[in-house]
């Protein structure tokens, strides 16, 4: 296949614009009288690798077929941007390109997301609402993250994608559809199948012609391509000028293994354009940004606990410093934010008691709902400020500080094997709501 590759040298800067050697990318429409991607109204897929390129080609011969295609690729890697090459350079390319990332919808709303649904289907359906299969009518679904797709949803799936047929949630009416269907997953799903996760009969109809998109480490060659690429556009947004990028630091990012693959290097990159102060860009490596808060690296083997097992330890520390006072001005309750009884509720159900905590100078420090003691009986002095226990946290502030190292450890991935909701024990939809409630945005 030939590639259509544009390099650019820019005249002086303008407006802030840098001036040097960049890829545009590779883009392009199939066409079937020379087999080759050209055009400008593709997205930008940026690279010249081996590995890209038989991509491409994949690409080229399947766009025009009306195969349903199921994209397998870590995160970040462009899964998306691949789907939408296949829409613009297929037949149904005058047609809609819909986009529903199923780990993104809590799975009571997917099915209504997907059908759409009649008034009064269920409480807050006060109008018709439209699912992704009738707007995408006569063009392209892209279903992202199928992997996450609920095993009562996948049957459902399977009937439209098999009668392209359906009825909106709460109606009788069946409706017809002519939509193409293009999924994409980070998640193994052969293996998910054998474990009974995954429908086996929907994983055939959805991988009649699978595409692997490589990581970005395996196509490491273009990570320069990209870099340039990125610090154009983003010198370009922000009107500085930018000529050339430093060899040890391009060094550094050519050696970094970019486990968040071409999403974390393009951010890398922008925060890189904002902190520049000068004409050539430079900057500490990426294994330099991502440290741990105590400033040690994390090995790659470091696995994060469970946001329970960061409750019981920081409820546990708190404890410790208030010397297992649980009410009172300066009690383990105040400092962690909560009333004492739910405290007292939290300990009970993460099987925290007084009496393994380590006291120095009492050890009979108790609740009266704890064990039936007063602690004033106990203690008189227990409950008068303690002046050598330093602030603590609330708990909510240990869980939004928590949550967040999570999230920018998995680049943002929530839902999913290796996700941030897979790594602290909760299911997606709880994290997503635990995230709104503590204003964690990522």
């Amino acid at each position: 296949m030939a590639t259509l590759s544009s390099w650019a040298r820019e005249e002086s800067a303008v407006n802030g614009t840098p001036s040097f050697e960049i890829d545009d990318g590779i883009s392009g429409r199939v066409s079937p009288e020379n087999n080759e991607l050209w055009g400008s109204e593709l997205p930008n897929i940026i690279g010249e690798s081996a590995a890209l390129r038989r991509v491409l080609d994949m690409v080229r011969v399947v766009a025009p077929t009306e195969a349903t295609i199921l994209i397998n690729g870590e995160t970040g890697t462009g899964k998306e941007l691949i789907a939408e090459a296949i829409h613009k350079c297929s037949d149904r390319s005058n047609g809609p390109f819909v986009k529903l990332n199923c780990a993104a919808i809590p799975a009571g709303l997917l099915e209504s997301e997907l059908f759409g649904h009649e008034r009064g289907a269920y409480t807050g359906a006060v109008t018709r609402g439209i699912g992704r299969f009738e707007r995408a009518n006569r063009g392209t679904l892209f279903l992202d993250e199928i992997g996450d797709l609920s095993l009562e949803l996948q049957p459902k799936l399977l009937r439209v994608m098999q009668e392209r047929q359906f009825e909106r949630l709460g109606g009788t009416a069946t409706i017809h559809t002519d939509v193409r269907v293009i999924s994409a997953t980070h998640r193994d799903l052969l293996k998910m199948v054998d474990e009974r996760e995954f429908r086996a009969d929907l994983f055939y109809r959805l991988s009649v012609f699978p595409i692997n998109i490589p990581s970005l480490r395996d196509r490491c060659e273009d990570i320069r391509l990209l870099v340039h690429h990125f610090v154009r556009t983003y010198a370009a947004n922000i009107r500085k000028t930018i000529t050339d990028v430093s060899d040890d630091f391009m060094a550094a990012l050519e050696q970094h293994s970019w486990p968040g693959n071409v999403r974390e290097l393009q951010n890398f990159i922008e925060r890189s354009v904002i902190l520049s102060t000068g004409a050539v860009l430079s900057g500490p490596s990426p294994e330099f940004i991502y440290k741990t808060p105590q400033g040690s690296k994390r090995s790659e083997s470091f696995t994060p606990g469970t946001l329970e097992q960061v409750e019981h330890s920081h409820i546990l520390q708190t404890l410790q410093h208030t010397e297992g006072v649980i009410g009172g001005r300066n009690g383990a309750a105040a400092r962690l934010g909560l009333p004492r009884t739910a405290l007292i509720h939290k300990m009970k159900r993460l099987g925290i008691s007084l009496a393994s905590i380590l006291i120095t100078e009492d050890p009979i420090l108790v609740d009266p709902e704890l064990n039936g003691v007063s602690q004033k009986s106990a203690h008189p002095e227990s409950l008068k400020p303690h002046s050598d226990t330093g602030r603590v946290c609330t708990l909510a502030e240990a869980e939004r500080e928590y949550i967040s190292e999570v999230l920018e450890m998995t680049s943002g991935l929530i839902a999913g094997k290796g996700g941030a909701a897979d790594l602290l024990g909760l299911p997606p939809s709880t994290l997503r709501n635990r995230m709104k409630r503590l204003s964690i945005r990522f």
